[in-house]
């Protein structure tokens, strides 16, 4: 017997269609934290600019890591404002939610290990202070950058190629308000046994792999500040690295969960479970963007006085 598998034009991204509502109540709540993490992080970019006294490795990183922030949470929030205001706005091309899932895994993946050389720099800061500048060089650190973007990008490639690659016959309603892999692959009328295989296998690597970096260097950092026998040294040392372990947990901790918590929940109509992963998905896509500058510039002396005096000049200008 024959099964009818047919490529869908387009899909229709559900978004809080169960609670409509709400939709309306939600649009100023979402264009808001949109507003606020675009503004955020562009401040700290601008900052790092115009601030001589933050060229170095810690704050280049930072800059990069806002960067790519703006850019991560660009590629859904906009698409999910207007679906609030509009059903028409729903739908999104078959190309179009291609291009959404690649822009969203290539800045998802990306930042894993910019999250990590950032670990690694503040490793080397601390535990290594005579050599910092001679191992943190500027090649060194664009390396870095590079190479995320890199593994972001292969990361991206390969999970959307794959995933679009199958036959859609089941609907073209995406529970969820992007394109992610795993409602999109509740579609398929084929069995998705490998591409839940290679989300284990590449998410892994790429979410996991960066995360045990990340956290041997803090584990080495955290040793190394035991160690000191200053108690304001000790302080000092914490401080530097507790926003980025802030940062850390918030952006590890809801991709884990979604991207390795249970495939059924969209197949069975469970909504409960359904409901859950769209929370854990505005956690890492929109809460955790905007938390980014607040993290950094209110728990970072350096940063707060250089954007306090980029203040002062602007109003005496």
């Amino acid at each position: 017997m024959s099964v009818n598998h047919t490529r869908v034009p387009r899909f229709i991204l559900l978004g809080f269609s169960e609670i409509t509502q709400h939709q309306l109540s939600l649009f100023p709540i979402f264009l808001c934290i949109y507003i606020i993490t675009v503004g955020g992080n562009l401040s700290i970019i601008i900052t790092y600019k115009l601030s001589p006294s933050l060229h170095t490795p810690m704050y280049f990183f930072l800059a990069h890591f806002s960067l790519l922030e703006i850019l991560y949470v660009s590629s859904t929030v906009p698409k999910m404002l207007s679906s609030l205001l509009s059903d028409c706005s729903k739908v999104i091309s078959f190309s179009g939610c291609a291009m959404q899932m690649f822009c969203v895994l290539l800045f998802g993946g990306t930042e894993c290990y910019m999250l990590a050389a950032m670990a690694y720099d503040r490793y080397n800061a601390i535990c290594h202070p005579l050599l910092y500048t001679l191992i943190m060089r500027e090649i060194v650190c664009i390396r870095h950058i590079v190479g995320s973007y890199v593994i972001g990008a292969a990361n991206a490639l390969i999970h959307t190629v794959f995933t679009f690659s199958l036959p859609f016959c089941r609907s073209n309603e995406i529970d969820h308000f992007f394109c992610d892999v795993p409602p999109v692959l509740e579609l398929s009328c084929q069995d998705i046994w490998v591409n839940e295989l290679v989300i284990f296998l590449v998410a892994g690597c790429v979410i996991i792999g960066s995360f045990v970096v990340t956290m041997i260097s803090y584990i080495e950092i955290i040793s190394k500040i035991l160690k000191l026998s200053s108690t304001l040294g000790k302080k000092k040392s914490f401080a530097t690295c507790s926003s980025h372990l802030i940062v850390v947990t918030i952006f590890y901790g809801s991709g884990i969960v979604m991207y390795f918590g249970p495939r059924s929940s969209y197949r069975t109509g469970q909504k409960s479970l359904v409901s859950l992963d769209r929370l854990v998905s505005v956690m890492y896509t929109v809460i955790a963007p905007m938390l980014n500058p607040f993290v950094y510039s209110l728990r970072n002396s350096e940063i707060k006085l250089a954007m306090q005096r980029l203040l002062y000049e602007l109003i005496k200008v």
